[in-house]
């Protein structure tokens, strides 16, 4: 078995959907379709995901990239939901994802536009997500203890935001992801490790409790496979299961400059005027770029894809974080911008929407498919824990979940990914396969260059993901296997690599 997908496993995966019963099929490529036929596959059950365009394809690419404890929620007293997010922040963190995944510093400033009372909660907060990290058994070497630091100890990690009326911050650790379509991509090429068959490109055009009509949009070909069938399709769920009204909730984000800020090496949050425990905050990324996040805006009839982002939501975001820098932001400092919908679900019994697409649900009655919908990127994994549960259920299979402590492809301890002979750069990206990156950069100079001075991705990144990581297309490599597109002045060029990959890797015989 192997971890690559590429065009010959999904052709030979065709093949073996048309031909043989499966345990279990899901319908939807992000992350929590990528988890449901990991958790299956891991149980020893023959499993397939089919997908009609990509992996990470819609609203699991537009993420915040946090992996976080649920102190947002402990603010606004939802317990339940924060304890979820602290355990599987430490699976995560400590077990599956150590290569994509890293402690982040978060500091809350305290000056005028931050409230004592807000300032209060937030530490309130802080001191019982901190409780939730013990009883979760993430270690304190990996996120340290909340504190209150001083205006000068603030300024260190986070320079661009207001000195005149700073009295301080609060210091809170949290989890921080590479990339989130990376980790889906890595969820799915774990499955396949494990005998999963990894198909995009593939429509379900009807979906039952044991059969799916497929058609595979290269060729129009149409096929039914068969096997219990999980729907995972985020904001299109209630197109396959009628009971469910979903609202999708629009989250915006900007990309700046690492500059325009200062350089700050921790993620910096501002309070929302009137709302109580809302922030917008300036994520810094590690390629010299900044997010700023995040709306939240119920919202219909838009792309889910890629839904655009108004002009209403960069406003928004710039002058909120504005509040607590020193140099305001203006439309000038935006390179890009993103904006994924979160699929808020109502339950088909009655009861209250789903906070910001937060909560999760399981829809599992007779003759429909497993429908499992909601949540966050952070509790993926308990998402398709509980679908595979329930495919178990039906088929009256006693087997285990063992994604708990399971690791993705590329993962190791922390301090074996420091012995990584490779650059800490795709180390960080690819873990322990980052010298399988560098090698193909040795074995093609011409794909060893980036993309430029301002986006240090190579061509060799793209040729990986070509071989290795299912890319068909130029928007598969720009868009999703690597995030050149969130840099809108160096993506003519980064398009100009990704063909060059594309060109590479038909010559090797692998597209």
């Amino acid at each position: 078995m192997t971890a690559s997908i590429n065009t010959a496993t999904r052709a030979a995966a065709l093949e073996r959907l048309a031909s043989v019963p499966y345990d279990l099929i899901v319908v939807g490529g992000g992350i929590t379709g990528a988890g449901v036929v990991l958790d299956a596959a891991s149980r020893g059950l023959r499993a397939a995901l089919v997908e009609r365009v990509d992996l990470a394809a819609g609203t699991s690419r537009w993420s915040s990239k946090l992996v976080h404890g649920g102190l947002r929620y402990l603010v606004k007293g939802d317990v339940a939901i924060a304890w979820e997010s602290a355990r599987e922040r430490h699976h995560l963190m400590t077990a599956i994802a150590p290569h994509l995944t890293r402690p982040a510093a978060n500091l809350f400033p305290l000056g005028d536009a931050t409230p004592p009372s807000v300032g209060a909660a937030v530490e309130a907060g802080m001191r019982v997500a901190d409780v939730m990290r013990a009883l979760a058994g993430t270690p304190r070497r990996l996120l340290p203890r909340p504190s209150r630091i001083s205006a000068a100890e603030a300024l260190a990690l986070a320079p661009g935001i207001r000195r005149g009326d700073l009295r301080g911050a609060v210091l809170h650790w949290d989890g921080q992801l590479e990339d989130d379509a990376r980790l889906v991509t890595a969820v799915a090429r774990t499955a396949a490790a494990l005998g999963a068959d990894i198909v995009t490109r593939c429509s379900a055009l009807d979906i039952g409790d044991r059969s799916v009509l497929l058609r595979d949009e290269l060729t129009g070909t149409t096929l039914e496979a068969r096997g219990h069938v999980v729907s995972a399709t985020g904001v299109w769920a209630a197109e396959y299961e009628p009971t469910l009204t979903i609202t999708p909730s629009r989250g915006s984000h900007l990309v700046v400059r690492a500059s325009s800020l200062g350089a700050p090496r921790a993620i910096c949050y501002a309070p929302v005027i009137g709302q109580f425990g809302r922030s917008v905050f300036a994520i810094p990324q590690p390629d010299g770029l900044v997010l700023i996040g995040l709306t939240d805006v119920s919202t219909s009839d838009v792309d889910g894809i890629a839904p655009p982002v108004p002009e209403e939501d960069v406003r928004f975001l710039l002058e909120t974080m504005s509040r607590v820098l020193e140099r305001p932001l203006g439309p000038g400092d935006v390179v890009g911008r993103y904006a994924g919908l979160r699929p808020l679900v109502r339950d088909p019994a009655g009861g209250e929407s789903a906070d910001a697409s937060r909560r999760h649900l399981l829809v599992d009655e007779p003759g429909r498919p497993v429908t499992i919908a909601g949540g966050k990127l952070t509790t993926y994994r308990q998402m398709a824990q509980d679908a595979v549960d329930a495919v178990c259920r039906r088929a009256g299979l006693a087997v285990t979940c063992r994604t708990r402590t399971l690791p993705l492809v590329g993962a190791a301890p922390r301090q074996a990914l420091t012995r990584v002979p490779a650059p800490t750069r795709l180390v960080r990206r690819y873990g322990t396969e980052a010298t399988a990156v560098a090698q193909l950069a040795a074995d093609h100079p011409d794909l060893a260059v980036a993309v430029g001075d301002s986006c240090p991705t190579t061509g060799a990144e793209m040729l990986f993901g070509v071989l290795h990581e299912g890319a068909m297309t130029v928007e598969d490599l720009v868009e999703r296997r690597t995030r050149v597109s969130f840099d809108e002045e160096a993506l003519p060029a980064g398009r100009a690599l990704a063909e060059l990959a594309l060109e590479v890797a038909d010559g090797l015989g692998a597209s």
